[in-house]
């Protein structure tokens, strides 16, 4: 949609009904868009999940990469492999998101080792709302990345949007093998931790923070894995890479 307006105008974040002519709004056009969730997403079951994987370009990180739905399977373990790999002269990455949201609880995924990823891969754990603008998109995230710095000293970090603000993000650095991430997430408090192995008990503690302050509240958010590339002009993608994710589980 494309609107003319006054200089002073200010949209709300979110909105049920598209603005009319009229008041501030000097002219409003608005156009049908193409494509729909049958075509713009694939599909793959995985622990006990059905998750919806994306099929159209992006252009999250600052790159705009390709999204393909066969960078995303199930072995005959039940566990999952998400890619990156060239096509044509263009990176083509992995995005997935539950096809249901789920709410407040315990998120936690069991992720194989992730050490030889390049600088510029990212490996995105987080909570998503395509609706929730007011509250940065009820964005909460596990990032695996050393962000296009091959010298970086952290490889990985808890965050809550926006990341510009002070305390909003924890950086830490994950070790080699397997690794499960978690995220409890409560009214006000949204609690992240990584322990070595497979399972909340499965071995000592790697890194843990708790966020308390700009926290969302639920809403329509969905859980997303996602496996893309960012650009890097000192350290950029040469080889593409590969993730096995192990298990997803929810608890309520």
């Amino acid at each position: 949609m494309a609107l003319l307006v006054d200089p002073d105008y200010r949209p709300a974040p979110t909105m049920d009904v598209a603005p009319t002519k009229g008041g501030p709004i000097a002219a409003a056009s608005l156009v049908k868009g193409v494509g729909s969730l049958e075509t713009d997403y694939a599909k793959v079951h995985f622990s006990g999940y059905d998750w919806l994987v994306r099929k159209i370009t992006s252009d999250r990180g600052g790159m705009n990469n390709l999204y393909d739905g066969d960078n995303a399977w199930t072995d005959a373990q039940g566990w999952l492999h998400m890619r990156i790999k060239k096509k044509g002269e263009k990176w083509s990455c992995t995005e997935m998101k539950l096809a249901h949201s789920l709410g407040y609880g315990t998120y936690e995924v069991t992720v194989h080792d992730t050490s030889d990823l390049e600088p510029a891969a990212v490996l995105s754990l987080n909570t998503f709302d395509d609706w929730g603008g007011e509250q940065h998109y009820r964005e909460m995230d596990v990032e695996i990345s050393r962000w296009g710095d091959a010298a970086s000293k952290t490889n990985a970090r808890y965050g809550i949007q926006p990341f510009y603000v002070p305390g909003n993000v924890a950086a830490f650095r994950a070790p080699a093998g397997t690794l499960t991430h978690s995220l409890r997430w409560e009214p006000g408090q949204a609690s992240f931790k990584t322990v070595r192995g497979a399972g909340r008990r499965a071995g000592p503690v790697v890194a843990e923070h708790v966020f308390t302050s700009g926290v969302p509240s639920s809403g329509t958010e969905t859980f997303q894995l996602i496996l893309y590339v960012i650009a890097s002009e000192k350290n950029p993608m040469e080889k593409g890479a590969e993730v096995v994710v192990e298990t997803f589980e929810y608890l309520p």
